[in-house]
């Protein structure tokens, strides 16, 4: 063999390696070969090996170039069938087997041709022609297919992939789930013996706190008694003053040697009356010690027939002069609308002067602090009106006071809330006030107020 075709053989033998290696490094590609078949993926990429193979071959045997490439591309489509058939179980890859057979079948049998002569090939060269177009129109169209088939499979990993994913976030959260509610549960758990401890305190602190109102109560109730009960006093004092004067008079007449009958008997008359007035004020007294010993003593929640105005009345004056007692400078206007046929009503005396004490209290303290703000023509007023309805006896107790804000209307009957500052109300009057009324009396509180203008409580007693 001459050196010019020893070129041209390894020129065209050269081209074919390129063409193959581009070829299967594609098919690689497409195969993933690296992870499936890593040895093969090696191979592939040493394709040239056996191109240098088959030229050394050519060499030593003296063989024509087209048949080395013949050889070349056999041994390569050989190795390409074995490494499908490696691979099979994947589904493109046994369809690039199925597309490949016919045209590496007619390739075997166009080069078997070439090498045994006698003419076939140009006999058959139409048939041969025919077959390649069969082939390769084969080939494109499986190629198609297993394209298809691995984007679906793609699909289908990635779906697998996303569902795995899913499963394993799902049992990571089951996991974490569950141990946001073990530990939840044990939480829970402490919280529900710290609540029933803290409910025992509250019970406690409960009874402590409304016991603590009602002896507020009564404070304010003995304040206004000590003033109110001064008056009867002072008379008690003034009159016995002035009777022990008559009956010393009285005697220095009984022990004159000319009595004087009609002196002795004026001096009488004035004794006689003196007494009587000090027994009238001493019963007031009397009254006013007794009723303060009923507001002291636990109700007994029997009901009793009494006269609502003078009860009214009563505890009006008491509150007055409880907040006097506090604060000498405060003043007021009492004003008092009684219906005079109202006539008595059967009630629990105690719990209902326990009511109009809180009413009133709050409404003696609402008008001091606005005469605190020293408003020009403002005179603090309170007024309490009776009246009998249709639906029972009514009390009114108002007030011209700082009156409620709109926002706290809806909360004043809510235990332990009060607008006064700190250390001057419990919270618990209001709504104590509220369930004599509606569970004791099985009658509504109700609240009217315009803020800075006063406040209106109106109590309705069912006969």
């Amino acid at each position: 063999m001459d050196s010019k075709s020893f070129i041209n053989i390894n020129a065209e033998l050269s081209f074919s390696v390129l063409v193959a290696w581009g070829i299967l490094r594609a098919y690689g590609k497409f195969l993933n070969l690296s992870v499936r078949a890593p040895r093969w993926a090696v191979a592939v990429n040493k394709i040239w090996v056996l191109g240098i193979g088959v030229a050394v071959f050519g060499l030593l045997f003296n063989i024509k170039s087209d048949h080395l490439n013949g050889i070349f591309w056999l041994l390569t489509l050989g190795g390409t069938v074995l490494l499908l058939l490696r691979i099979r179980d994947y589904r493109p890859a046994r369809t690039i087997l199925l597309a490949i057979a016919p045209f590496a079948l007619h390739y075997l049998l166009e080069f078997l041709a070439k090498v045994l002569g006698n003419g076939l090939l140009d006999e058959y060269d139409d048939a041969f022609d025919t077959a390649q177009g069969f082939a390769f129109i084969w080939l494109a169209t499986f190629l198609l297919i297993a394209r298809s088939q691995k984007k679906n499979l793609e699909a289908e990993r990635l779906l697998r992939e996303e569902e795995e994913q899913n499963k394993r976030r799902i049992e990571a959260q089951n996991a974490e789930l569950e141990r946001l509610v073990s530990e939840r549960t044990a939480a829970l758990t402490q919280q529900a013996e710290e609540l029933r401890y803290t409910l025992t305190e509250l019970k406690t602190t409960q009874a402590q706190l409304i016991q603590a109102e009602k002896m507020a109560s009564l404070g304010e109730l003995t304040a206004g008694i000590a003033h109110e009960i001064q008056n009867p006093l002072n008379f008690v004092n003034n009159f016995s003053e002035v009777s022990a004067e008559l009956v010393q008079e009285l005697e220095e007449e009984c022990q004159k040697a000319e009595r004087d009958p009609e002196l002795e008997n004026e001096l009488l008359a004035d004794l006689k009356q003196n007494l009587q007035k000090i027994t009238h004020h001493g019963q007031r007294a009397s009254s006013i010690v007794r009723g303060m010993l009923e507001h002291s003593r636990a109700s007994s929640g029997e009901r009793q027939l009494i006269d609502l105005n003078a009860l009214c009345d009563e505890y009006l004056r008491l509150a007055y002069h409880g907040l006097r007692a506090k604060d000498k400078t405060f003043n007021a206007t009492l004003e008092t609308h009684f219906d005079p046929n109202l006539g008595q009503v059967q009630v629990i005396s105690q719990d209902i002067g326990r009511v109009l004490l809180n009413l009133l209290t709050n409404a003696f303290y609402a008008v001091q602090q606005r005469q605190k703000r020293q408003e020009a023509g403002y005179y603090p007023t309170v007024t309490v009106s009776t009246c009998h309805t249709s639906e029972g006896s009514e009390i009114r107790v108002r007030d011209n006071g700082l009156g409620i804000p709109e926002s706290v209307k809806q909360k004043i009957f809510q235990p332990f809330f009060t607008t006064k500052p700190t250390g001057e109300g419990t919270g618990l009057g209001l709504s104590l006030s509220y369930d004599i009324i509606t569970q004791g009396h099985n009658g509504t509180l109700t609240v009217d107020s315009e803020e800075g203008r006063g406040t209106e409580f109106v109590i309705v007693l069912p006969e």
